[in-house]
């Protein structure tokens, strides 16, 4: 067990959000995650893009909902609104919400121009890959007077707006744009970790003071020390970790990795997995993630990763929590006040 990971301060984290200005919502799931962390983890599931069955087949096998609901803006992002995609996951979070769940999104940014189109591999609704785009974000930063940079701002304004739906219903998102940006298979990663980093800082600033979503989580998942954009520009460290077929190791060395990020002490998320990682030895190792969330389709609804005795016993842990077990978190205490 690592320094990190066996240390009982790490798991102290403070509920300070890096937004001064953060609704009562943020603040009240921040607190709520600080309290339960390193204590209990939230089970969570990510839905379907066109269909999404794997909340109700959960509840079937388990007699449990996940905790945490993960969504996606993918087709919301405006090139694919353009050739005719409907996005359809706010609505769907804001009834996960009211029916007592926790929201997480993220953002498979379809590149705002630029799409190669050629079928099937990197047709316009991959344009998220950097195989599929001859978008270039390092170009759009060194000419802010450009297209490229003009439809960098008007995209992120169009997500905004959603968010602002959710955030005008009171609902506080752990919110992750940019994810596994490190690996370079997505656009926004295509040109190393600077240009990369300015975005999610022109995007922090943008949605926080322009678009005054104070309701939002910042959740970075850069998955490398070098893409960090700072201690100020992030309230939780996720890590996304695909491991083979119904390997249910607990991922510690990746939990201690994502620690090593900051000096500071930071909640850190099993933001994507396949597999379901053993609560067994999760608590033998240490690595006592915040919440998971299972990527959909086969990750969850056959036994090709997860068998249903593992899917079973994650869901009926007692280190686990599901979505009745949740507070009110329209009422959570809120943290009090330094």
């Amino acid at each position: 067990m690592s320094a990190i990971a066996g240390d009982h301060n790490r798991f102290q984290v403070q509920p300070k959000l890096i937004n001064p200005n953060a609704d009562d919502c943020a603040k009240r799931l921040m607190a709520y995650l600080c309290d339960t962390y390193g204590r209990k983890m939230l089970t969570g599931q990510q839905i379907g893009v066109i269909t999404s069955p794997e909340m109700d087949f959960i509840h079937r096998e388990t007699g449990k909902y996940p905790a945490v609901g993960g969504f996606d803006f993918m087709n919301d992002s405006p090139s694919r609104l353009e050739r005719g995609a409907v996005g359809t996951d706010t609505e769907l979070a804001l009834k996960w919400w009211e029916d007592g769940g926790i929201v997480t999104f993220c953002w498979h940014w379809n590149a705002p121009k630029d799409l190669i189109d050629q079928p099937p591999d990197n047709g316009w609704h991959r344009g998220f890959y950097t195989s599929a785009t001859t978008f270039d974000l390092a170009a759009a930063f060194e000419d802010t007077d450009s297209e490229e940079y003009r439809l960098l701002l008007s995209d992120i304004d169009a997500i905004s707006g959603l968010l602002a739906k959710l955030r005008d219903a009171g609902v506080p998102v752990l919110w992750r744009p940019l994810h596994e940006a490190s690996g370079g298979w997505f656009w926004w990663g295509a040109k190393g970790p600077q240009p990369c980093i300015r975005l999610w800082k022109l995007m922090v600033e943008r949605m926080t003071h322009m678009h005054g979503l104070h309701n939002l989580i910042w959740v970075w998942n850069g998955q490398h020390e070098d893409w960090y954009p700072g201690d100020e520009y992030v309230d939780i460290i996720g890590e996304d970790v695909y491991v083979p077929e119904r390997n249910y190791v607990s991922n510690v060395k990746r939990f201690n990795q994502a620690a090593d990020y900051t000096r500071e002490a930071k909640i850190i998320a099993l933001s994507e997995n396949g597999p379901l990682p053993d609560p067994d030895g999760m608590l033998e190792d240490g690595a006592l993630w915040a919440w998971n969330c299972t990527w959909y389709g086969d990750f969850v609804k056959s036994e090709q990763f997860t068998d249903w005795e593992m899917l079973r016993k994650f869901y009926n842990h007692s280190f686990t929590l599901t979505r009745d077990e949740l507070p009110d978190l329209r009422s959570y205490l809120l943290p009090v006040r330094e």
